[in-house]
């Protein structure tokens, strides 16, 4: 009798299932799937076994009667060695199966919410050149950085995903109870992304709600709201070795919380991989404190009215056959700040406006037509953003009062930025499953992002109001589970104020020179490094 190929494979499946998926999550999703599959193959086994023996017993009695004189007892009795050798052979693959499917039932905790962990040990050298030609430094900085991942699919299209995150430096820092110098470690956009405190806190949660069909409209769609995912977003996912979060990276890497929507159009309009995502979310909440006269209601600030951020966007993927894929992202935030006194973080916040944001890049995954193994996997992609000011009447964006003449500027101006951005990543020379990647990107003087959130500690490199230079090597220790990543980063500000907020105080762009001349040399970075090694174990 042929064996079926599920039970032919069985065992080694059942121990090795899916080892390319993107997360433990899915695998063992795809691990209960099997499972499933494995069942239903156990009961057609077993039928089909009792059916066999019936009609071999029915032949045996037919051939009996026809020809009882010619078969000898002999023969009659190896028939029913060989009967029972079978049917022990596939009572033994059978108890094979239930054992392994035992085993699997205790490997994914039965119908409980999945966990995983991520812990990666880094260790740093920093280095920056002040715009007077001082310098700061740290020779080995060291973080630990922990997520707590939690995953479960109650059912086939509703499922729930979370993360606690934990990023804390070696020891306790001195001047860490500075208010001036660390009130903005606890900032939401970046509050899991700083090496603070041993504070466990939410990096992301929420739910996700998925169907093949929209109404009565065959396009798939997605709906979700929470605590988003959204750093570590499309192509900067590629030098932190992670699964790609919504957003596209070049722009956008913070946390929020907000809602996505995603429809595919691909059977729609007949093109590969065309979808479109609607998001939205709130960066800041206007919201007096509960313990007051009129909790959660709107407040101005001390120093000047501040409102809700809110940030609207739109992802348009045109084409993605798996090699080749155009993206592009659009978002509008609103009601954007900046400190009303660079000098005391505690004078509070300002309003100073609204920001348009376009970015649109290609990737191609894998070069060619099989021109050779290693082109085929590597990856290469281009990226170009705009960003645009949309300042309030009094207001002044990414620029100060005065003009490099010292002359009084004009406040409600708009100011558009432009970046570039390239990057290739390539299998290992040393291991079969090692990666390294090189990437470049540059920023004219009044480029902005909102990328507070990128892994990056020296200050986001994509951010940057000049030139930024990456090289990374990421390689495996042991499976997917322990890695180990070297990678350097320098970056050469041609302006001030690549990290800063929106306005006219801590997002000013000027030149090194005049910032010189303004008497900030020693406060403004001109050239920054980082060299950075860590191990990480995921499972």
């Amino acid at each position: 009798m042929n064996k079926p190929l599920l039970l032919s494979l069985a065992a080694a499946a059942l121990l090795s299932t899916n080892l390319n998926a993107e997360s433990m999550y899915e695998r063992i999703q795809a691990m209960e799937l099997q499972m499933k599959q494995m069942q239903a193959e156990i009961q057609t086994l077993k039928s089909h076994s009792s059916e066999t023996v019936a009609v071999e017993d029915d032949e045996e009695e037919v051939e009996a009667d026809d020809t009882e004189e010619e078969i000898s007892a002999d023969e009659a009795d190896s028939e029913d060695d060989e009967d029972e050798e079978e049917e022990d052979s596939i009572e033994e693959q059978l108890a094979e199966i239930q054992e392994n499917l035992t085993d699997l039932n205790k490997g994914t905790n039965g119908n409980h919410l999945k966990f995983g962990v991520d812990y990666r040990f880094a260790i740093e050298n920093m280095h920056y050149k002040m715009a007077d030609g001082s310098t700061a430094k740290n020779n080995a900085f060291m973080t630990n950085r922990f997520w707590l991942n939690m995953d479960w699919a109650a059912t086939e299209n509703l499922s729930f995903h979370g993360q606690l995150a934990y990023n804390k430096a070696f020891g306790a820092r001195s001047g860490a109870n500075n208010p001036t110098n660390s009130s903005y470690e606890t900032f939401d956009w970046t509050a899991n992304e700083n090496a603070f405190d041993d504070t466990l806190r939410v990096r992301s949660v929420y739910f996700l709600y998925k169907n093949d069909t929209f109404f009565d409209t065959d396009i798939p769609w997605t709906f979700s709201v929470g605590r988003r995912p959204s750093t570590n977003g499309h192509l900067v996912n590629l030098r932190d070795d992670d699964h790609a979060a919504s957003p596209m990276g070049h722009t956008i890497n913070v946390e929020f919380d907000g809602l996505s929507s995603k429809f595919s159009l691909e059977d729609v309009v007949g093109v590969n991989g065309m979808y479109v995502k609607l998001c939205a979310g709130r960066g800041m909440s206007n919201a007096a404190p509960k313990f007051t006269s009129t909790p959660y209601t709107d407040v101005n600030n001390l120093h000047g009215a501040n409102t809700n951020i809110d940030l609207l966007g739109l992802i348009f993927v045109p084409y993605d056959d798996g090699q080749y894929s155009i993206g592009s992202q659009y978002y509008y935030a609103s009601n954007l700040i900046d400190s009303n006194n660079p000098a005391n973080q505690l004078a509070g916040f300002k309003t100073v406006g609204g920001m348009h944001s376009f970015t649109a890049n290609f990737v191609a995954n894998g070069i060619g037509d099989e021109i050779n193994d290693y082109l085929d996997d590597t990856i290469f992609f281009v990226s170009g953003a705009m960003s645009i000011t949309d300042p309030n009447s009094n207001e002044r964006m990414l620029y100060g009062a005065v003009d490099a003449n010292g002359v009084a500027t004009q406040t409600g101006e708009s100011k558009t930025g432009y970046s570039a951005w390239v990057g290739m990543q390539m299998p290992s020379f040393m291991t079969e499953d090692g990666r390294w990647g090189v990437e470049y990107n540059y920023g004219s003087q009044y480029w902005r992002s909102m990328t507070y959130a990128e892994d990056t500690n020296i200050g986001s490199k994509l951010a940057a109001r000049g030139n930024a230079y990456e090289v990374y090597f990421t390689e495996y220790l042991i499976d997917d589970i322990l890695s180990l990543q070297l990678r350097y980063t320098y970056i050469d500000y041609d302006y001030t104020g690549s990290n800063g907020f929106f306005g006219d105080t801590t997002g000013a762009s000027m030149s090194m020179d005049d910032a010189v001349a303004a008497g900030m040399g020693s406060q403004v970075v001109d050239k920054a490094q980082d060299i950075r090694f860590y191990l990480r174990y995921k499972y």
